[in-house]
């Protein structure tokens, strides 16, 4: 298939820049695979399309404020760190601007030396190697000095807001550079209402890193390669979303960083004749498109996608291809908001 195939037109001014100031206010289209309908709602409606026999399974890591400013030592040069990823201990993959100024044996400066990094190595993509060098608790720093490190097209600069806002509710485990969106439309009085209703909630833990961002650059998709993510099931939602699978219940999704968690972690099993999901830790580079068959997902949740992305690509393989970027004009049609604070498609 072909990038092309994934383009659509989307002009700027409908890039939502701020959140919803009510989570679950944001509009909500619904994508009725059976019927071939799209219907036009808002989120809090979501509880219409549960059933009680459903899961609703959902990326709990929490994003750092993992954009840091300062200075680097020796000649007081402005240079901005986001952190990728950590590698082990307080060395951490990290991209730096200007690059060209710092190369292995600097070292930088933030918040008037509450915070130091020395430059350990070069990395892949043009990335660094640092070590952090503090007093205390890391976190506890980070959240004293850095920013969050919203996606690079909301044009302005991140604010308190942004550290609740830019943050699902039910957020647990520190690590991710890019929240997991489709969650960030959940309030927790409706997650009540959904366990009420008998919907089961069920957690998995993607972080998310800056690869999420990197544009598809073949022509060819399926010469595309993806990132690699760490990810992790516990006993508890392994079996919670098993036991939903084998009772002939959904598996309703939320979001693509948790789609590619569960479908990573799908094997089949002999004995029912299913796939199921196993717990544990693992590395994923999964890449979804068109032609794909997905093993443990029935439901999606999710936002509005960059054109040509591999995210509109896993959701075309969901549904049509051309149903979903028909689905895409009509929401450019209807003034939808679209990407990260943007409003909210489901699949069903």
């Amino acid at each position: 298939m072909r990038i092309e195939d994934f383009d659509y037109e989307l002009p700027k001014e409908l890039i939502a820049q701020t959140p919803e100031q009510r989570r679950d206010h944001c509009r909500l289209m619904i994508l009725n695979r059976e019927h071939g309908t799209i219907l036009h709602q808002h989120f809090y409606d979501i509880l219409e399309h549960l059933k009680p026999t459903d899961c609703l399974v959902l990326n709990d890591s929490r994003v750092i404020p993992a954009r840091l400013f300062g200075q680097k030592e020796g000649t007081g040069a402005h240079i901005e760190f986001l952190l990728s990823k950590r590698i082990e201990g307080d060395v951490w993959e990290t991209l730096v601007r200007p690059g060209r100024r710092l190369k292995p044996g600097d070292s930088v400066s933030f918040g008037e030396g509450r915070l130091r990094a020395e430059i350990l190595d070069y990395s892949e993509g043009g990335t660094r190697k640092v070590r952090f060098l503090y007093d205390g608790i890391f976190m506890e720093r980070l959240e004293e000095l850095g920013k969050m490190p919203l996606p690079p097209y909301i044009e302005r600069e991140s604010t308190d807001e942004d550290r609740d806002m830019y943050q699902t509710v039910y957020s647990r485990v520190d690590g991710s550079v890019a929240a997991p969106t489709a969650g960030l439309h959940f309030t927790e009085e409706l997650l009540r209402k959904a366990q009420e209703k008998g919907v089961k909630l069920a957690y998995v833990t993607l972080h998310v890193g800056i690869g999420t961002f990197r544009p598809v650059k073949c022509e060819n998709i399926e010469e595309h390669q993806m990132h690699f993510e760490e990810y992790f099931v516990d006993e508890d939602t392994a079996s919670v979303i098993n036991e939903t699978i084998r009772a002939g219940g959904r598996i309703v999704s939320v979001g693509t960083t948790s789609t590619r968690t569960l479908e990573s972690a799908a094997f089949y099993d002999e004995a029912c004749g299913r796939y199921l999901v196993k717990a544990g830790h693992g590395s994923t580079g999964i890449f979804i498109y068109p032609g794909y068959e997905y093993k443990i997902v029935d439901a999606l949740i999710t936002n509005f996608h960059l054109p040509k992305s591999t995210l509109i690509m896993l959701v075309s393989a969901l549904y049509d291809r051309e149903k979903i970027l028909d689905a895409y004009r009509e929401a450019v049609e209807k003034q939808y908001r679209f990407f990260s604070y943007g409003d909210a498609m489901l699949i069903e």
